[in-house]
């Protein structure tokens, strides 16, 4: 993960160590929303990464989708 992509990461696990267990486990996606961030900012870096996280929470309302949804592969990688 990038130096920038790290300090992007601190909100994610401040939320997934303070707020998610008062909060609860009721994500509609598989991986959370938590999960990807990390997996986005760790696969892709700090600014495509943060586009991402900001698209997928976007789709996190009721009338959303659901089910799996997987960090897509950076271009021109086997991921």
């Amino acid at each position: 993960m990038t130096p920038l992509a790290r300090i992007v990461a601190l909100p994610v696990r401040g939320y997934r160590l303070l707020l998610s267990p008062w909060i609860g486990h009721a994500c509609r996606f598989q991986p959370t929303c938590s999960a990807y961030a990390l997996q986005a900012l760790e696969r892709h870096g700090a600014v495509r990464g943060t586009a991402l996280m900001l698209r997928r929470i976007g789709r996190c309302h009721p009338w959303g989708g659901s089910g799996y949804d997987p960090v897509p592969p950076r271009a021109g990688s086997d991921q």
